[in-house]
This record gives C-alpha cells, structure tokens and sequence, in this order.
C-alpha cells in the first residue's frame, strides 16, 4: 500500500489560503510593505502566531510603540477572524479592522485603528470589544 504526501505547502496563519511564504511572509521579510489595514492586520496577526517581535514593532507606530512586546511562548494562536474594515485602502490615510483572534482558551475581539507612516500602514492602538 502506497501512501500519497501531500506536497501544498500549508496555508497562512492569517486565513487565507495562500502559502505563508506568498502571503504574511513576505511582509514579515521585508520584501514589501502591506498595501491596506486589512493586509497589515493580518500579518501582524501571523507574526503573533510566529512569534515575530521585530516585524511587529516595526509595523507600529513610532508613536505608540512599546518598547517590546513580550511575547508569550505558551500562547498558541488558532484562528483570525475579519469581522469588518472602514476605509484603509490605498486611497485612505487612516483605517481600522474589527476581528476577531482566538488562542487556545478564549478569544480576542478589537477594533484596531492603523495610519500610513511615510507611505506604510502601521498599527496605532486598538480597543477590546468584549
């Protein structure tokens, strides 16, 4: 009996069905920069998942930036949820996603609010819905 490997590469942690490398990692590489809010939540959702700390502070607002985040490496992330988005094209300055994360145990419902920074989208702040 022959077995058949499957040789798709998994999807990205952010939901969609491309392979991380085309999807998150290549914002996470450096390779380019995320073209709307939504596009930068999600990688900043799988950085989270990767435990990416340098991409996240480099996609928050200087502004608004800690100085680390603090990763937890019990934390395991299982699911990004887009609930809605207002403006946070590439027409937009400003923008914001409404989503849902959930991690093993709970989940977390916000409403994050992004700006362009020198062309660049990046993470201002966010407010707990729940």
């Amino acid at each position: 009996m022959t077995r058949r490997v499957s040789r798709q590469r998994p999807h990205c942690p952010c939901g969609l069905e491309e392979p991380y490398d085309d999807c998150c990692g290549r914002f996470h590489r450096g390779g380019s920069a995320a073209p709307t809010a939504e596009a930068l939540m999600r990688s900043r959702y799988s950085a989270f998942v990767k435990r990416d700390e340098a991409y996240l502070l480099r996609t928050w607002h200087p502004r608004t930036r800690p100085p680390g985040v603090g990763l937890d490496p019990g934390m395991r992330w299982t699911g990004l949820e887009i609930l809605g988005t207002t403006d946070g094209s590439a027409f937009h300055g400003t923008g914001t996603v409404t989503f849902r994360a959930s991690f093993k145990g709970g989940s977390l419902h916000e409403r994050s609010r992004f700006e362009r920074v020198d062309g660049a989208w990046v993470y201002v702040d966010g407010e707990f819905l729940d």
